[in-house]
């Protein structure tokens, strides 16, 4: 790739040339001294010019060299400064990340203990429930078969007394009876004497 300077230089010897071939027709056949000549001609007439253009394309190559280590430096700049930039997210997230995972397990296994808590004392107050439910039951026959005994004692009771009191009524009964055909027969035998006496 040719450099500016390059370009100036063919563009000087391109000059010079047509010059020179505009001015050969008048030159030909001409000594060594001749050709002297026209290069002193031609430095006194563009010598000058060239100098002033090659500086400058010079001090342009210089400034484009510049500007592009500048621009190579400060996109290397900013090129690191993105990467670090991006690292930087990249932990961040990957740290946030770690922290939502952390928090979520822990909460599952908060909610996994809360329902291992809650089921165990589902299991004990049904555990409650079914031994009060059987101690009622007890109770309950219990009470049912104490008042059934002390029915069937009332019974049994009130039964004696009634068959007690029976038994009192019939003998008196029997004992009325007997006092009945004892008066009859002192009615007979009185009755007989006071025939008799009669």
């Amino acid at each position: 790739m040719n450099s500016p300077t390059d370009k100036k230089n063919n563009n000087i010897d391109g000059v010079n040339n047509s010059i020179s071939d505009k001015k050969q027709p008048a030159f030909t056949d001409t000594s060594f001294g001749e050709s002297k000549n026209l290069e002193k001609v031609r430095e006194i007439l563009f010598g000058q010019q060239i100098r002033e253009q090659e500086k400058k394309f010079a001090n342009l190559e210089a400034l484009i060299s510049q500007e592009c280590a500048s621009l190579r430096e400060e996109t290397k700049k900013r090129l690191d400064l993105l990467e670090n930039y991006l690292k930087k997210e990249i932990e961040t997230l990957s740290d946030r990340l770690k922290n939502e995972k952390v928090e979520r397990d822990t909460s599952i296994n908060n909610l996994a203990a809360e329902q291992r808590k809650i089921i165990s004392s589902l299991e004990s107050k049904f555990s409650q429930f079914d031994e009060q439910t059987n101690n009622s039951q007890r109770e309950l026959r219990e009470q049912v078969l104490n008042q059934s005994k002390n029915l069937q004692d009332e019974i049994q009771q009130k039964y004696e007394e009634i068959l007690n009191l029976l038994q009192k009524e019939s003998q008196d009964l029997r004992n009325e009876k007997i006092d009945n055909s004892h008066l009859a027969s002192m009615f007979t035998e009185l009755a007989f004497r006071l025939t008799n006496q009669q």
